[in-house]
Parts: C-alpha cells; structure tokens; sequence
C-alpha cells in the first residue's frame, strides 16, 4: 500500500484540486482568454529557464504561435556538447555489453514483449565551449552552438498531465522529470505548453500539440535553407552574410527564425513523443496524425511514444474503475468534472474519441501505430483501459508492452511530492532502456 504520507498529501491534494474545478465551473469564462488561451496557473510553482548548463542541462523558453499561447520549453543536456558521432559500419564492442536492471523496485507485473537491455553510454564531458556568457548585459548569455561542437541529439516531444485544467510546461515538477528524461536518455526534450481548458476546451491542446510537430518540420527545412544559403549559393568564394540569410529565408517562407540549439544539435528523424496522463492523449494524437500524414511530415519521424498513466476513459466501466474509483489524488469524480470542462457541451460523452481510444471509426488503423510503452500504476483507476489499449495493440503485431509499478498511484514519477522517490527513479530508468532502442543510430547501434 502507498505510504502515509501518501495517502495524507492526496487527501490535500483532491480538496484543492475539486474545490478549483468546481470554481471554474461557476466562474464565467474572459472571452480575452478564449482567443489567446492560458498555459498555465497562478497558483502553479514555475521554474525559470536557464540558457546555461546548470545541473547538465540548458533550457529556453519560445514562444511558436503568435496567434495562440502556445509555448515550448527546449531542454538541451550537456553531452550535446561532446563532439559529433562518428558513423561508419556496425561494429559491437569487444567488452560485453551492460545490461540495465528492470528496475530500483520490485515490479508488480508487465505485459508484451519488453526488451530491456540497453547499451551504456559512459562519456562525460564538463567542457562549455560554444558558451556565450559576456557580461554585457545586452547580450546572450547562453550556451550558443558553433560548428565545432554540433553533435545530433533525438527529439523527445513531451506533453505533461493535469486533467486539461492544470500543469504547465515549466512548472517546477515538470521541469525536473525533463531534465531528468533529457540526461539519462541523451535527447533533446521540447515540453509543449498546451492550452488549457475551460479557457479553450477540446481540440484545442491537441491542436497545439499537432502544431508543435509542424513546427519542428518548419525547423528543419529553415536550418537546410540557411545552411544551403550560407555554403556559397552565389558561386565559388561567395556567402551570404547572416543578415541576408536571415532576409531571405523570411522573404521566402515567412517571419521564421531558425531555432539554434535545434538546428545544431537536433535529429528529427529520431522523434519519440511522451506524454503524461491527459499528455497521453494529446501524444496518442499526435502519433495517429502523423502516421496519417506519412511522408508530408518529413524530415519528422515518430520512432516510438510512451504512454504514461493515459486518461482514457469510456463508458462502460472497467474493473479497476469499479474498485479504485474513489483511489489517490485523481478520482474519477474528479476527472469526470476534468472533462466536463474540456468537452464542448454538446460533445459531452465518456466515448468521445479524446478519452477512448479503442472506438469504433477510429482512424488510422491500429497496426499502423508506433511501438508504444505504457505506464500503468496499481492503485490507478484508469489502469485497466490502459492496458486495454496497449493489448488491442499487440494484438495487430505492433510493439507495444506495459509496466505496471506495485503500490503505485496515479502520476506516481511525476507529481512533486513524489519525483524523487526510488519508485520514481525507477520509472524514468525504464522509460529510458526502452525508448534507446529505437533512438539509437542504425550505424552505431549495438546489438540487443
């Protein structure tokens, strides 16, 4: 069973929680707000961006819709910093390969099939070239990439939890599970600060969420055009000063501006989407869209995603929403107000395609999905339909296995009272084992 003092901050937890849902129920909505749309709380602990390495990772801030609040926080980790891989033909190490353990804890169960083994990366390095730190105080004081120091990193596009109401992309928790996820798993995290509802209800954050992948396409074809215009376009011996770069590529595709730290260090052809809770929904999108979408989403390509506690719901009860209905922090008397807010009214249903993801006329097919890991916890309510889901598809042959942690709650790696608990720790590990089999390069990768 959870601990005491558990089970003490859920009681807290589901009173404050109901007590501000039910306020936004009764309080009108600002139509000011429905236009732009709100990414975070004023009650909400947020966490400054850092464009220096602190702690092994850099972070920024960045605005991408003018139109909307939508945001992203980029979380760059300091091995970007070791010097580019070197690509050649297979090779498998002579000492034996380091095998992961499971896990810090005893597991519970796991379902499909799970391939745990994981190459040890064991390079370090403290050097900060490309850093920019001048004292003038108009200036960038931030880590700034230069040609020496361009490693490519895969793409980890994160959505976090919250029920829709709540949680943002830079709140404190949010911004240790990144660096956390961005350190052991040697990627490049971009946390997408989605609206919130009811300020703007369904589709909004999975259109954000949507949105973010094109913008990461438009990244990528903006750092190839800059990089082609800057290579001598104008013959032998000429270069487009960065000005006129910049010119032209506005000229050409719009107000855009290329982001550094991505252009520099990120591989697109990597891109692992993860999402927390309601961020699994918004994830479990996004990879359908991509797949319909299929090559127009090129140079992106989502290799895999991972599914952490998804709030799925449906109609007809599952067991485990029959037993742990009235379970920690998350009830579902609490989230079914959750989606009452999120839901359009005349949308309202326990079957809307948002929170069931095995209905019916779901397109596209299932064996077209990505391999998917999902995370469940045992004193979840949601768990069962989880695992539903991740069974539905196995059953087309697509890799798709479970972890379920013993005594575990709802958020359990990812709630602030609980991030830096061993079960927590485990989770990430885990998530980390899996997910570096297919972000590994093909050229490099061991044998597992």
């Amino acid at each position: 069973m959870p601990s005491l003092a558990v089970k003490l901050n859920s009681v807290f937890f589901k009173f404050l929680f109901k007590q501000r849902l039910q306020n936004r129920i009764q309080t009108p909505l600002n139509e000011s707000h429905n236009q732009y749309g709100i990414t975070t709380r004023p009650e909400e602990s947020v966490s400054a961006s850092n464009p220096s390495f602190t702690d092994g990772v850099a972070t920024k801030d960045i605005h991408i819709d003018p139109f909307t609040a939508l945001s992203i926080r980029i979380f760059l980790p300091e091995s970007s910093l070791s010097p580019p891989e070197q690509t050649g033909p297979k090779t498998k190490p002579k000492s034996s390969q380091q095998v992961y353990p499971i896990s810090l804890i005893q597991r519970r169960k796991s379902y499909g099939l799970l391939n745990m083994e994981a190459p040890r990366n064991d390079m370090r390095r403290s050097s900060f070239e490309g850093l920019d730190l001048r004292s003038d105080n108009n200036a960038y004081q931030g880590y700034a990439p230069s040609p020496q120091n361009c490693k490519k990193l895969p793409i980890m596009l994160q959505f976090h939890g919250g029920g829709w109401v709540s949680g943002s992309n830079d709140s404190v928790a949010n911004d240790f599970f990144c660096r956390r996820i961005a350190k052991l798993c040697d990627v490049i995290v971009v946390a997408v600060g989605y609206r919130l509802a009811p300020e703007n209800k369904y589709p909004a954050a999975f259109e954000d969420g949507l949105k973010v992948l094109h913008w990461l396409g438009k990244q990528a074809n903006l750092a190839e055009c800059s990089k082609s215009m800057g290579s001598g376009a104008r013959g032998v011996g000429a270069e487009f000063t960065k000005a006129e770069v910049q010119r032209h590529i506005v000229d050409a595709i719009g107000a855009s501006v290329v982001e550094p730290w991505l252009a520099a260090h990120g591989d697109l052809s990597r891109c692992v989407l993860l999402g927390v809770s309601c961020g699994a929904n918004i994830a479990d999108y996004v990879a359908r869209k991509a797949v319909e979408a299929g090559k127009l989403f090129d140079p992106v390509k989502v290799v895999a995603q991972v599914l952490m506690y998804p709030f799925f719901i449906g109609s007809v009860p599952t067991e485990s929403e029959k037993k742990l209905a009235n379970t920690y922090f998350y009830d579902k008397e609490m989230c079914t107000l959750a989606w009452k807010l999120f839901l359009p009214e005349e949308e309202l249903s326990l079957d809307h395609p948002a929170g069931n993801p095995l209905i019916l006329d779901r397109s596209p097919p299932l064996k077209l999905m990505p391999p998917t890991l999902t995370i469940v916890a045992e004193h979840d309510w949601m768990r069962d339909r989880a695992i539903a889901y991740s069974e539905a598809l196995r059953n087309v042959n697509v890799v798709a296995p479970v972890l379920e942690y013993k005594d575990a709650v709802h958020e359990f790696a990812n709630l602030d009272i609980l991030l830096k608990t061993p079960q927590a720790q485990a989770c990430a590990e885990d998530i980390v084992i899996w997910v570096k089999k297919y972000i590994s390069r093909r050229d490099n990768e061991f044998s597992y």
